[in-house]
């Protein structure tokens, strides 16, 4: 079994998400930071390259404005290196940037995707990774969702995390706590993502 070729992945840790208008609420925000820290601190002793991605939008927009408070990164990013920075616009940090280039450059074959959110950037960021065959890992307790209402109904912040992270599991990202994660990287061990028809059969099991 060959060791990953990773990256970690650092998506849009942003003032919005923290202290702005768009406030994180699952997992605490303050814990998903705290776990970001961690990943970054022990990507940078193993010598993984670090891809830090921030969303910028036109100034008139309400979250996100270029030039405002809310669109900087925050302070935790400034404290720590990175060796690949990429602005975008759009969910995927692959959409129309140079994240592609760059991984394959670097030869990179496993992406760690952390940061927000988990059922915008980051699904999109794993969705469109997997497209481009990459292998993915979610870092669960280092990423977090928010709640919504709008027509088609509403969900809790924790329901959304939640039903996100059993989906990417089932196809799309081995998912795992920061914890799990830094002992795969110690050992240089490949994470396991499920499959469709395991986590359907093990569901309908249960109903039984």
């Amino acid at each position: 079994m060959s060791v990953p070729r990773r990256a970690l992945i650092v998506i849009d840790v942003q003032n919005e998400y923290v202290t702005g208008d768009l406030p994180i609420e699952f997992p605490d925000v303050h814990t998903s930071l705290a776990n970001i820290e961690r990943a970054m601190d022990a990507v940078r002793a193993a010598g993984v390259p670090i891809v830090v991605v921030q969303n910028v939008v036109p100034p008139n927009s309400p979250v996100f404005a270029r030039g405002s408070a809310g669109a900087e990164l925050h302070p935790i990013m400034s404290e720590r290196l990175h060796d690949h920075f990429v602005e975008k616009s759009l969910p995927s940090a692959f959409a129309n940037t140079d994240l592609g280039e760059w991984l394959a450059a670097q030869q990179i074959d496993t992406l760690t995707v952390t940061g927000y959110m988990t059922h915008n950037c980051d699904a999109s960021t794993v969705f469109h990774a997997v497209h481009a065959g990459f292998a993915v890992e979610f870092l669960h307790d280092a990423t977090g969702s928010l709640p919504y209402e709008n027509s088609a109904g509403e969900a809790s912040a924790e329901e959304i995390h939640r039903v996100f992270s059993v989906v990417l599991q089932s196809r799309f990202a081995a998912v795992t706590s920061t914890d799990d994660w830094i002992a795969a990287l110690k050992s240089g061990a490949p994470l396991e993502r499920g499959n469709i028809y395991a986590s359907n059969q093990a569901a309908r099991a249960a109903t039984v």
